[in-house]
């Protein structure tokens, strides 16, 4: 499955009424540790077996959802569970932290 572009416009089908849990990567793209945890999510979006969905948002394109879930730094990686954030991870993070986060979860 491909990472979702997640907006304001589509976070209430994508993310908040998901019925499996949806990682979610707010970035931009002038953000160093962003650019190198972005590959990592894009392999973890290659390989959820439908178990879990993965997502993208820009936070400079949607300042809106980075101000609902306060999102001071970035990458900020938060695990939802219909709208509530159930786990998250702040700075960059290597595939196996990512993925133990979300296997305590699903």
């Amino acid at each position: 499955m491909a990472e979702i572009v997640v907006t304001s416009e589509n976070f209430d089908q994508e993310v908040a009424n998901s019925e499996v849990p949806v990682l979610v990567d707010f970035w931009a793209e002038w953000c160093g540790p962003c650019k190198m945890v972005g590959p990592i999510i894009e392999e973890i979006a290659s390989n959820t077996d439908d178990k879990f969905k993965v997502g993208k948002v820009n936070v400079d394109e949607q300042m809106e959802l980075a101000t609902k879930y306060k999102i001071s730094s970035i990458p900020a990686i938060y695990l939802f569970k219909g709208d509530k954030v159930i786990d998250a991870i702040i700075g960059f993070a290597p595939k196996e932290r990512i993925m133990a986060m979300v296997n305590k979860h699903i």
